[in-house]
């Protein structure tokens, strides 16, 4: 199991004339969630069109904490609350890692942001890390070769752009990647 935040996507229908129902009853799973331990986010994003699916996209700690909730009274709890007013059972879509960073198309139940913001807010991240480990890391890997030097720097900047800025920056640019 894997100790970083995972995503589940989560696709169900509201019953014709139950959205409303539907969608009070998911908001208010998702405040009584987040007093469990490990569960970190969660949004719902409404169908497209009138009858399609909802999409919830709900974020936790890591796999330990997602198969806590999973084997919850509260989840079961809350599942029978939901099936008066859902179509069906829901499907569940697990992410990790880049899989949550690169969103996949079946995520893509509202406009992405403009490709232009996109790049803005990756060169917000890009451009203070390339920065900070040019100043102060280059250095120490100056006697290396080129080719080793500029592998071991992209890589670094890989890993915190993946793991530590991005996961973060998309986070605290939302409002205005999303307007």
């Amino acid at each position: 199991m894997s100790d970083s935040p995972v995503f589940r996507i989560v696709r169900r229908r509201a019953k014709p004339g139950c959205e409303r129902a539907y969608e009070e009853l998911i908001q208010a799973m998702f405040a009584d969630a987040k007093k469990f331990p490990g569960y970190l986010a969660a949004e719902l994003i409404p169908p497209a069109d009138l009858g399609g699916e909802y999409q919830i996209i709900q974020r936790f700690a890591n796999e330990a904490d997602l198969e806590r909730w999973n084997n919850s009274a509260q989840r079961v709890e809350w599942h029978e609350r939901l099936r008066p007013v859902a179509e069906g059972d829901p499907e569940y879509r697990l992410l990790n890692g880049l899989d949550a960073w690169f969103a996949p198309t079946a995520l893509l139940a509202h406009k992405p942001p403009p490709r232009w913001r996109m790049t803005v807010v990756s060169w917000m991240g890009i451009f203070p890390t390339v920065a900070f480990l040019l100043a102060f890391v280059a250095p120490l890997l100056a006697p290396l070769p080129f080719l080793l030097r500029t592998a071991l720097l992209t890589a670094m900047v890989a890993g915190l752009m993946s793991y530590v800025i991005m996961p973060r920056l998309t986070r605290w640019m939302a409002w205005w990647l999303r307007r």
